[in-house]
């Protein structure tokens, strides 16, 4: 059985984002998967790095300590699926601070005489499912950060067999229609995952 941890970052329940997020648990719930769900806003994570942690950053160990339970999550996963909107061409700030505040030496990476070096490699299965305000254009002109991260730097620190970035593009002019064709695109991906 696959172990999926799925990071959600939006506030409102009523968004487009958590019906993406909700299909996307019912996916891989019903094909047997164990599905850690885990909405940031709703568990009320706190995505601000303090001082004290920044200071800490590299020390192995105690820089885990604020955030043990996340830590503890990610380690026991065999898929990452993540589920947010962009917003002003980044990630939403809750999940940003995730990755901040979570993703540090000796969890996501470890240091070997300066370089980084994957250390999430028990991530066989890496997938965003995302929405853009604008064009998929729009997003190439700004150099696409959350794609890049993804495929980038995500991908560097995983190393997955299995990579999909599944995003609906110029949501703000988005029909029904498109939306309800998006969902089962989505669908499908994840029963493929």
């Amino acid at each position: 059985m696959t172990r999926a941890l799925v990071l959600f970052a939006h506030p409102c329940a009523e968004s487009f984002s958590a019906a993406l997020h909700a299909r996307v648990i019912d996916t891989l719930t019903a094909r047997g998967w164990q599905v850690d769900d885990c909405d940031l806003n709703a568990e009320g994570f706190n995505p601000v790095l303090t001082e004290q942690e920044r200071r800490g950053y590299h020390d192995v160990g105690p820089n885990l300590v604020p955030v043990q339970p996340y830590v503890d999550r990610i380690r026991a996963a065999q898929a990452l699926v993540l589920v947010f909107p962009v917003w002003n061409f980044g990630y939403p700030a809750i999940l940003k601070g995730f990755f901040d505040r979570v993703f540090v030496p000796g969890v996501s990476f470890r240091l070997e005489q300066g370089r980084v070096r994957p250390n999430l490699t028990h991530i066989r299965k890496l997938a965003a499912v995302t929405t853009y305000g604008g064009t998929r254009l729009r997003a190439l002109l700004a150099g696409d950060p959350p794609r890049h991260v993804v495929k980038r730097a995500l991908w560097h620190v995983t190393r997955p067999t299995k990579l999909r970035y599944i995003a609906l593009y110029d949501m703000n002019r988005a029909s029904d229609a498109r939306r309800a064709a998006f969902l089962a695109r989505v669908t499908k991906e994840m029963e493929q995952f």
